[in-house]
């Protein structure tokens, strides 16, 4: 892979760590990344609030720490949880960031990725609206495509990675109707790039 090292080469798409064409909703939940850390990762999640419910924004409202946590029954068992992603794609493509790429989102929590520990301090998070045991919308493979793309033109991104594989037996989005092959052939990527259970498993509901 041979992204651009400028973070700013791309001054159209972006405006210090900002992407143009993602809805800004500025999240309180984030902070500096360590001195001279390098960029160099993409971890993709699923999420939904309650789960298997979309469209409703709750996803949107906790990570701006907006979410009114007596509205349904399960926010009770996450309420005060003070989380954040760089982006979150809804099931019509929609692009939602909440965070600076440059600065460090609070979405990896406890992990461990090709060597190194703290994933939040080295990587950019991405959430897909959806569950871990079921497929995603092309428009989300779509969105998520393009934003890669863009990404990896802006910072020096090696490798791109689940959840689920750097938070092992913690978790385990985006699961396994993810499919790691559409989004390997459509960025051009090596398979060094991606996690090998990824590329092994078949993909539950990919792209049509």
């Amino acid at each position: 892979m041979t992204p651009s090292r400028d973070r700013h080469a791309s001054p159209a798409l972006w405006n210090r760590g900002w992407y143009r064409h993602a809805r800004c909703l500025e999240s309180p939940h984030f902070g500096m990344r360590p001195g001279h850390t390098p960029i160099d990762l993409i971890v993709i999640h699923a999420i939904s609030l309650p789960p298997g419910q979309y469209g409703g924004g709750q996803v949107q409202q906790l990570f701006t720490s907006q979410l009114d946590w007596d509205a349904h029954p399960y926010f009770e068992s996450i309420r005060g949880l003070q989380v954040s992603s760089h982006f979150f794609i809804g099931r019509d493509g929609a692009l939602w960031q909440f965070v600076g790429c440059d600065q460090r989102a609070w979405h990896a929590g406890a992990s461990s990725y090709r060597g190194r520990s703290n994933c939040n301090d080295d990587s950019i998070g991405i959430e897909l609206e959806g569950l871990d045991t079921t497929g995603f919308e092309p428009e989300q493979y779509e969105t998520l495509v393009g934003l890669c793309a863009a990404v990896m033109q802006a910072y020096p991104i090696e490798h791109l990675a689940g959840h689920e594989h750097v938070a092992p037996g913690r978790k385990s989005d985006p699961g396994p109707g993810f499919d790691w092959l559409h989004l390997r052939n459509a960025l051009g990527l090596p398979d060094r790039c991606l996690p090998k259970a990824g590329l092994r498993q078949k993909p539950g509901a990919g792209p049509i």
